[in-house]
C-alpha cells in the first residue's frame, strides 16, 4: 500500500476543488487545472479535504492511487504558487528570443528553432541565455523544459548547450597529445 496515498489533500481557503466522478478541477488565484483520472482510483471530498483510495485490492489499483494523489496535490498547489524551472544556454552565439507566442532558439545548427509555447505556459528571456518556464501545470513546465533542452543538450567535453540550472552534468577530459 501507498503511504503518500493515504494521506489526505488539505485544500486551503482560496482554492476550490470539484470532483466529477474521475475529473477533478482545481481553481485558484494563480489559474485552473482540469484533469481526468483511471477509474483504478476513487476520488472523494469532505469539506477542505481530498482523499484518494484505491477502488479494490488489486495490484494495479493500489499502484495507482499514490500517483493520483500527488497529482492532485501538486494542482493544488500550482494554482497557489506556480511551478518554474530555469534553463541556462552555454556557448558562442547561442542564445533565445521570444517571437509571440513562440520562442525562437540560436543554437549553432544552420537554421532557427521555434518552440511553441502551450497555453497557460509563461516563458521569459532574460540576457538572451537564461531561459524561465512557468506555470501551474507541473507537467508542462517540466515538459517544455525538456523539450527545449532536447534540441541542444549540454556536451560533456566544452560544456555547450541547454542545461537546466540545478543539474548535474559530468565534463570530460579532452584527448591527451604525446
Amino acid at each position: 500500500m501507498s503511504r503518500i496515498g493515504k494521506v489526505p489533500i488539505v485544500v486551503p481557503s482560496g482554492v476550490d476543488v470539484s470532483i466529477d466522478g474521475q475529473v477533478v478541477r482545481v481553481k485558484g488565484p494563480k489559474g485552473d487545472l482540469l484533469k481526468e483520472f483511471s477509474s483504478l482510483a476513487k476520488i472523494s471530498q469532505s469539506e477542505n479535504t481530498v482523499v484518494v483510495e484505491p477502488v479494490d485490492s488489486s495490484r494495479s489499483a493500489r499502484a495507482n492511487y499514490g500517483t493520483v494523489r500527488s497529482i492532485i496535490a501538486n494542482m493544488v498547489q500550482g494554482v497557489i504558487t506556480p511551478f518554474s524551472k530555469d534553463l541556462l544556454i552555454e556557448g558562442v552565439g547561442f542564445r533565445a528570443t521570444i517571437k509571440g507566442s513562440q520562442i525562437d532558439l540560436e543554437l549553432g545548427y544552420s537554421h532557427p528553432i521555434l518552440h511553441d509555447i502551450p497555453e497557460g505556459v509563461v516563458v521569459t528571456v532574460s540576457d538572451n541565455v537564461k531561459i524561465h518556464v512557468e506555470s501551474a501545470d507541473k507537467q508542462k513546465v517540466g515538459q517544455i523544459a525538456a523539450e527545449i533542452k532536447s534540441y541542444y543538450p549540454v556536451e560533456p567535453y566544452k560544456g555547450k548547450g541547454v542545461r537546466i540550472l540545478g543539474e548535474y552534468v559530468r565534463r570530460k577530459e579532452g584527448k591527451k597529445s604525446a
